[in-house]
């Protein structure tokens, strides 16, 4: 298994991103597992997410081909979006979140990591856009966006992403040089830890309460990222 997914209001349900392609779906907390494969194409699933707003819509990002959507908790899957074009070529998606916010398009954001950085579309699914203030329509009229003050590591993959249910503006994400956190939807991103982070995660209720996967095993931190201890001594 390469990525999972969870949502608040399905209290159990887990949806893997499988190595060998497709994605598993328990409903038990991974007592047990169905395939959810469908129409999914032989690759593998490098990365998975529940839409904020509806907890039978998945995401998942699918290697070497695009963005895939599933509107029935993966019984059955469309083909939504090609990957995004990055520096002169197709970039992989390695990171999903849904961030539920206004896109200024009649949805919310869908927000991917990739091996260079951070992007983003909305749900619609018109254009993969960079990380900046304002609505999606300022973007695409304008054509062109104010560089942020404080964007994530140039160039730096981006492991895991992941946006707090109870504030949707904060994220965080796991790359090599550790965790990083927004305040503001990824405008501006500070560094939390120097850890090389494989996986992140935010608890549903409280944006403060982080746990983070390292090579040393997980750490946790319940101020936002100040301070981390081990898990295990919890």
């Amino acid at each position: 298994m390469l990525s999972f997914a969870t949502h608040n209001d399905r209290a159990g349900r887990i949806a893997a991103g499988l190595s060998n392609g497709g994605v598993a779906l328990s409903e038990d907390g991974g007592q047990s597992w169905e395939a959810r494969s469908q129409g999914l194409p032989e690759a593998p699933v490098v990365a998975v997410a529940a839409a904020a707003s509806n907890p039978e819509t998945l995401y998942v990002s699918v290697h070497g081909d695009g963005l895939w959507k599933s509107e029935d908790a993966g019984r059955s899957w469309v083909f939504a979006m090609d990957r995004p074009w990055l520096a002169d070529a197709e970039r992989d998606l390695t990171a999903l979140a849904s961030v539920d916010l206004a896109s200024g398009m009649g949805g919310i954001w869908l927000y991917a990591g990739t091996g260079l950085g951070l992007t983003r579309v909305p749900d619609c699914f018109c254009r993969w856009q960079d990380v900046q203030p304002g609505d999606a329509m300022d973007a695409l009229v304008s054509g062109a966006a104010p560089a942020p003050e404080a964007p994530l590591p140039t160039g730096e993959p981006i492991h895991a992403l992941v946006s707090a249910a109870s504030v949707p503006m904060r994220l965080y994400a796991a790359l090599p040089s550790g965790v990083w956190a927004s305040a503001d939807a990824g405008v501006v991103w500070a560094q939390r830890s120097s850890f090389r982070t494989d996986a992140v995660a935010v608890h549903p209720n409280n944006a403060d309460q982080v746990v983070a996967l390292t090579a040393d095993g997980l750490i946790q931190t319940r101020d936002g990222g100040l301070s981390w201890t081990p898990l295990a001594n919890n």
